[in-house]
């Protein structure tokens, strides 16, 4: 037990005490969640990729297993918000909706810095890291607006629209001037340094302040379940993925618990853009986020046990 309070003391409760300054920020300021949520998509996670990407040391044999992960934990996570979304008749663009607040998951402002403090800044478990939150970056970015603008512009220009999100242009850059061994400038490489280390505490400041702008409406079951499967499902998918690829050591912790994050606050931000059921999308974040102060730490307790 006392390891279970030592865990939540020194890693989740850093986390939400920035989110809560975010939060009460945005209650006295009114603070401008779209320009924050700009600054993180077009600035800082951009940054912070690029940099981590560049100084990493993984070669091609940890990406692939890191994408074979993350490739087969989405598709199951689908499947099973699928059959749960037959099962309670959730039908259109709200099956999409519901399915996208169980596949996409916080990686970056949350993920983040549960990595950073798990694994006290260890480079080879920030990697893995960083290898999924561009991923979720990349999957949400394309196939979440993908699903949600296709009915109304067209499959083409919902494709196109991926293109213009920076975080692929900065994976593109950090992967290939790596492998490369292509040196950076100095000046542009500090500037890149002082972008990726505001990274965190703004991302954190961020979702609070969107947490803070969630409006709070009658609960309906299916946001309850979204939130099951997300929580305590996406941990369990995790877990046989792991076990049945024989996983060990950081890179089975580091994916256990990165599996283990809240809803993505960006799936709401989706849901609000193109009017596909943002009370539920706003109220599995908020909710998931909160719970997740319990069931993250532990998985993160469970993680030092199993590996």
């Amino acid at each position: 037990m006392s390891e279970f309070l030592i865990i939540f003391k020194d890693i989740i409760l850093p986390v939400f005490l920035l989110m809560a300054i975010g939060y009460v920020l945005y209650k006295k300021f009114r603070l401008d969640v779209s320009t924050l949520a700009k600054l993180n998509i077009y600035f800082v996670v951009p940054g912070f990729i690029f940099v981590r990407l560049y100084e990493a040391t993984f070669g091609l044999e940890l990406f692939m297993k890191v994408l074979g992960f993350f490739i087969l934990l989405v598709i199951l996570l689908y499947v099973i918000a699928f059959i749960i979304a037959k099962i309670m008749q959730i039908t259109g663009s709200k099956r999409n909706t519901f399915a996208n607040s169980v596949m996409f998951f916080n990686s970056g402002n949350y993920g983040v810095p549960v990595n950073d403090l798990v694994f006290k800044s260890d480079p080879f478990a920030m990697s893995i890291q960083v290898i999924m939150l561009t991923l979720q970056n990349i999957f949400l970015f394309s196939y979440g607006i993908f699903t949600l603008r296709a009915g109304n512009e067209g499959k083409l220009q919902a494709a196109l629209g991926y293109f213009k999100m920076p975080v692929l242009y900065a994976m593109l850059a950090g992967v290939l001037l790596n492998a490369w061994n292509i040196k950076v400038p100095d000046p542009v490489w500090v500037s890149a340094n002082y972008i990726a280390d505001a990274m965190i505490a703004l991302a954190l400041l961020t979702l609070g302040a969107q947490v803070a702008k969630l409006e709070f409406k009658k609960g309906l079951i299916s946001v309850y379940i979204s939130i099951l499967i997300r929580l305590i499902g996406g941990p369990a998918v995790a877990l046989i993925i792991i076990w049945i690829f024989q996983l060990d050591g950081i890179m089975a912790q580091a994916l256990f618990i990165a599996s283990a994050m809240p809803t993505s606050v960006n799936s709401a931000v989706i849901a609000e853009e193109y009017k596909s059921h943002p009370d539920f999308a706003a109220q599995t974040v908020l909710f998931s986020t909160v719970f997740s102060m319990i069931t993250v730490t532990i998985v993160i307790y469970l993680s030092r046990i199993f590996f």
